[in-house]
């Protein structure tokens, strides 16, 4: 969705109300991908914890 597009086309406040959708939609995205991000990386560290343990008495 193109914002300049948008405010040519529409009222003033149907303006503002679609460019405030077309950047919570964009934060949606950047959240969504740092979460998948974020997901991968603590399924990679976590695949060797516990195996192994050091005692010293």
């Amino acid at each position: 969705m193109d914002i300049s597009s948008i405010s040519l086309s529409m009222p003033s406040g149907n303006v503002t109300n679609a460019i405030d959708v077309a950047l919570l939609s964009k934060v949606l995205d950047t959240v969504e991908e740092s979460g998948d991000a974020l997901a991968q990386m603590m399924e990679a560290v976590a695949t060797g914890v516990g195996q192994n343990m050091d005692l010293r008495v």
